[in-house]
């Protein structure tokens, strides 16, 4: 058997997920350009444990309605950031940028029964998207959505955070990152996606492209931050995992 026939291998079970998940994205074009090739991400996934029936259908109805699905984080950044928030046991969790509520929901099922998840989404429009899945969860007691912009909430929320997520206005990254530190706990966590922003970072960038700059600019401030370990992921779009070590 040739090794590019590596689904046959599976069970029939996954070969269906597999060619649903390639249909998802070849019905729709992308708007963002992912570092990896599309086969060994596809690879990846079919060798990855299945995400649930929830998490499936809030997938599948993202592609089908939304005009940007690709900005989904989808089956590899989910699975990575349940297992990171179990490894942590992270009790209190943060967003920013629920978008369809997809990596909500997978890091909520890690919390524990006193734990807590608050995400924070900027369009109103997709409020009720959010919330009909957020109330399918069995965790949906133990989740907060919030509409509204991020600057203005995030003060207004007084947690000893575990784990962050941050996926949102790409020009507010380092304004996110300085007000989420502070109340992060030592050794809690700030994941950040959209890093390396379709690799722009390393190309010449143009001078009315604020989003790339505002994207470099972070990368560099939380380089130049020594309260914290950071490591720089070629995963997706690229992602910083920043890992909160002084005061």
């Amino acid at each position: 058997m040739r090794n590019g026939d590596w689904r046959m291998r599976l069970s029939k079970s996954r070969k269906v997920q597999i060619y649903q998940h390639i249909n998802f994205k070849s019905q729709i074009p992308s708007l963002m350009t992912d570092l990896l090739p599309f086969e060994i991400e596809d690879y990846c996934e079919a060798h990855t444990s299945a995400e649930s029936e929830l998490l499936y259908e809030l997938r599948r109805e993202t592609h089908l309605k939304s005009l940007r699905p690709r900005m989904l984080s989808g089956i590899l950044q989910g699975t990575f950031l349940t297992m990171l928030a179990k490894l942590m046991k992270a009790r209190y969790i943060l967003e920013i940028g629920t978008y369809t509520g997809y990596a909500a929901l997978c890091m909520a099922e890690s919390l524990p029964e006193d734990g807590e998840l608050h995400t924070i989404e900027v369009d109103l429009e997709q409020e009720d998207f959010i919330r009909k899945y957020f109330d399918k969860s069995p965790k949906k007691e133990q989740i907060t959505l919030h509409i509204g912009e991020a600057l203005k909430i995030i003060p207004t929320l007084d947690k000893p955070w575990d784990l962050v997520m941050i996926d949102a206005d790409k020009r507010e990254y380092i304004a996110y990152y300085d007000m989420i530190l502070p109340k992060l706990r030592k050794g809690g966590i700030i994941f950040i996606d959209n890093v390396l922003w379709s690799g722009k970072v390393i190309e010449e960038v143009k001078s009315n492209d604020k989003d790339t700059q505002a994207i470099i600019a972070f990368n560099d401030h939380v380089q130049c931050d020594f309260t914290v370990r950071n490591v720089m992921l070629p995963f997706r779009d690229g992602m910083m995992m920043v890992e909160k070590v002084g005061n």
